[in-house]
């Protein structure tokens, strides 16, 4: 794996724990695009990679504090979810493409864990009425993840392509002044 990309996705690791740390709007965080992210440049290497994003969650989890760990066992599963669909974009990593997988990966984020909590919590009747609530009561989270994905992917996607493009262009004229 080459030197930058690693360094990159430790750039992203830390900065998608910290945004879940420090204040932020709810659900406007960088894991969905960090997970997005390393299912399209890491999940080639190894398959493996894939639990990176999980990884952080379970260290910002840490420091948030854990709940009901079928809940749990959604979320994170959503954010492999994430994984998935960036392994999906893999190589042609259009923008037109990871903005697509971005809203997939909140759609399915807040289906899934709206449901779960639907079923595994007290909170809501366990009927269509119930679930229909549920979905409601979220559409404001659904709002700012389907945001901080679409917003955070573009600065991971876009950063990563940004610098790799700018560091080429060094590299060129690096080895052009070396010659003369």
């Amino acid at each position: 794996m080459k030197t930058f990309l690693v360094l990159f996705i430790a750039a992203a690791l830390l900065f998608s724990i910290g945004g879940r740390l420090l204040s932020h709007a709810p659900n406007f965080t960088p894991m969905g695009a960090f997970a997005l992210f390393a299912g399209a440049y890491l999940a080639q290497k190894s398959r493996w990679l894939l639990l990176l994003p999980l990884g952080a969650m379970a260290v910002s989890d840490l420091f948030i504090g854990l709940y009901d760990w079928k809940l749990m066992a959604v979320v994170y599963a959503s954010f492999l979810v994430y994984g998935i669909l960036g392994m999906i974009v893999g190589k042609q990593k259009r923008p037109e493409k990871i903005f697509l997988a971005a809203v997939t990966g909140s759609l399915v984020f807040y289906l899934v864990t709206n449901a779960a909590v639907w079923i595994f919590s007290p909170w809501y009747p366990h009927n269509l009425q119930g679930l229909l609530l549920s979905y409601t009561l979220a559409l404001p989270f659904f709002k700012m993840t389907l945001l901080g994905d679409v917003f955070y992917a573009a600065v991971f996607f876009g950063g990563y392509e940004a610098a790799v493009f700018i560091g080429n262009i060094i590299a060129r004229k690096r080895s052009i002044s070396l010659r003369t």
